[in-house]
């Protein structure tokens, strides 16, 4: 089986790097959309995704397509990559000294159809002053990121995290390791 991500995100390729994957990149031109409640909308995002490229693929088989889709949810809201600086700070002012969850759908895509799931993790924020803020903004780091943030930035933005890691940057591959190991 051959392994496919269906994501640009450096993240994700670092991760399956880290972790000895061979894979190759095809990005989805799939609409990701937020308009449901996180869990939903991180498994319909990462499934619309993993789908989208594995039909385009001329020779299906012995392809595997990962998709993958993080979201941040505060306060019954899901806060998603910033459109602006001014709305990545504004996010970040929201999260300043607060708790959120990090949400990130995953699906596995091929011959044998779809298997999808996902991870949730608990983010404490430090009280981040102004300053920092638009230092952070200003590195570009946060404008490609749910939430406009990312754990290994090298930010002091996350006082402390409750669950894996990686599903905060990105991919929860604690969880989709075995079934990846199972079809490659």
């Amino acid at each position: 089986m051959k392994l496919i991500l269906a994501s640009n995100s450096p993240r994700r390729k670092e991760i399956l790097k880290a972790a000895g994957y061979a894979f190759t990149v095809i990005p989805s031109d799939y609409a990701e959309n937020d308009e449901k409640d996180p869990v939903s909308t991180a498994i319909d995002n990462a499934k619309g995704k993993a789908e989208d490229v594995f039909s385009r693929l001329d020779n299906k088989k012995d392809k595997i397509v990962l998709g993958a889709d993080t979201v941040v949810f505060f306060e019954g809201e899901i806060l998603g990559k910033p459109a602006s600086e001014e709305d990545a700070i504004n996010t970040l002012k929201r999260l300043s000294g607060n708790v959120h969850r990090v949400v990130t759908g995953y699906a596995l895509a091929g011959e044998r159809g779809v298997k999808t799931g996902y991870d949730v993790s608990e983010v404490t924020f430090n009280e981040l002053s102004d300053e920092l803020i638009r230092e952070y903004v200003k590195s570009g780091s946060p404008m490609d990121k749910a939430g406009s943030y990312g754990l290994q930035d090298g930010f002091p933005i996350v006082k402390s995290f409750k669950g894996d890691k990686n599903n905060i940057i990105g991919l929860p591959l604690y969880k989709i390791k075995e079934e990846l190991d199972g079809r490659l």
